[in-house]
């Protein structure tokens, strides 16, 4: 009975030197895993333009702001600050392209500012030469069978003349009418005659023999074709032509 007691004790006493051994042995050291540094983020952009329709000549604003970037330029102004403003007044339509760069890569964006070009002032014309010179220069009458220039007809030449003056490089032709009386070879003659006349006293009031041309066609050529003296009288004339 003894005897177990003791043995009993002894395998207890084994147990606990085993258990106080294995105790003091050292664990195992785990190397600690360093986590790989988080990715750089990504650049981000906007751009906008107010307002986005002018017309020439006046401004808008330009507005922009780029995060995560170390480099923001534009075009076409070049290279600018992460974020500000600016007054733009381009003379024609322009697209505003903002790029961003940084670590984490690149970002775009782009604003489009529409310019509208006035159209041009109507301007006004005015009456030309032609016109002009039809309003203001008028044919120089005669009596039958002559070629005088009476005092109602100077007249005429005289105003003619002063427009003719403010218009020196305006040339003209002078051409003799003739009523449908008398031979066609006389009448030749005689509206040859009325337009050297009127030639004569153009140039008497100061202009230019060289740039009067004259003619006839004696009474070839009537501006009237009734047989009256009404008549008669609108064909003896000196026509007054702007050469071409």
């Amino acid at each position: 009975m003894k005897s177990r007691a003791s043995l009993l004790t002894f395998v207890l006493t084994l147990a606990a030197a085993l258990l106080l051994v294995t105790g003091c042995a050292k664990k195992p050291v785990t190397a600690k895993v360093q986590a790989p540094p988080a990715p750089a983020p990504q650049p981000t952009v906007t751009v906008n333009v107010y307002p986005s329709d002018i017309t020439q000549g006046q401004s808008a604003k330009l507005t922009w702001e780029a995060q995560n970037a170390t480099n923001v330029s534009i075009e076409p102004i070049g290279g600018v600050l992460t974020s500000g403003e600016q007054s733009v007044s381009p003379s024609q339509s322009t697209t505003y392209r903002i790029v961003a760069t940084g670590p984490g890569g690149s970002a775009n964006a782009s604003a489009r500012l529409t310019v509208n070009v006035p159209a041009p002032a109507a301007v006004s014309s005015g009456p030309s030469l032609q016109e002009l010179f039809d309003r203001n220069v008028k044919d120089a009458f005669f009596a039958y069978d002559s070629y005088e220039v009476d005092s109602e007809t100077n007249d005429i030449l005289t105003a003619n003349a002063n427009f003719l003056d403010q218009h020196p490089d305006v040339k003209i032709n002078i051409v003799g009418h003739c009523d449908e009386r008398g031979s066609e070879e006389y009448n030749l003659a005689l509206g040859a005659s009325r337009a050297e006349a009127v030639k004569k006293s153009l140039v008497s009031h100061g202009l230019k023999a060289e740039n009067i041309a004259t003619n006839s066609v004696g009474k070839e050529q009537p501006f009237c074709s009734e047989h009256t003296e009404e008549c008669w009288h609108l064909n003896r004339r000196g026509h007054i032509a702007m050469a071409q």
